[in-house]
Formats: C-alpha cells, structure tokens, sequence
C-alpha cells in the first residue's frame, strides 16, 4: 500500500506561481511512477505531468512551457513547480503513484485557485 499527501495548493493571482509537494509512504520501493493530475468543477480528472522513475517526464499540453515536474532525491516526493498560472488552471490537484503492478494510488486533492 501506497499512501500520498499533497500540500501547497491555495489561492493565486494570474500569473503567479505555487509548488505543489506530494509525499509518499508506505511501499514507496513499489513506486515506478508519479504524477500530478487535476479535476475542475463539472470535468472529467485530466492528466497534468507525469515522471518516471527514471526521470522520463509526459506533459499535457496546457502544461508545457509552465509547469514542471520533478521528483526528490529520496524519490518517495514529487513536484509540480506552476508558473504563469491562469484562471483555467483552477481545479483541484492530485497527486497519483503507480507501482509496478501499475495499481494506481491517488492522495486526497489540494486546492488551486487562480482569481484576481
């Protein structure tokens, strides 16, 4: 079992920028993929980046050339570093695992609002 909790959603301007953060527990040795995903009200959960293990990285393309993906050097922490936020990147964000197994865990959501 995997277990994920991310932190560093909240409230932004356009244009402004947040770090996202999502740590992982558990059976992190299991991990060979995480990734960040978002839900805004009345839509379907979309894919925003992913990373690998090996540090190959997929970006949606509402996210290329503003947001960036990484991972820590314990490799159980990924980050979703958003720049240039606009009023569409208002949804809530979640943080996904995969194992080997490709059994997908997802933590519980943070918040990004983007508003002047």
């Amino acid at each position: 079992q995997v277990q994920l909790v991310e932190s560093g959603g909240g409230l932004v301007q356009p244009g402004g920028s947040l770090r996202l953060s999502c740590a992982a527990s558990g059976s992190i040795f299991s991990i060979n993929a995480m990734g960040w995903y978002r839900q805004a009200p009345g839509k379907q959960r979309e894919l925003v980046a992913t990373i690998t293990n090996g540090g190959s990285t997929n970006y949606a393309d509402s996210a290329k050339g503003r947001f960036t993906i990484s991972r820590g050097n314990a490799k159980n922490t990924v980050y979703l570093q958003m720049n240039s936020l606009k009023p569409e990147d208002t949804a809530v964000y979640y943080c996904r695992a995969q194992d080997s197994n490709n059994r997908p865990y997802w933590g519980q959501g943070t918040q990004v609002t983007v508003s002047s």
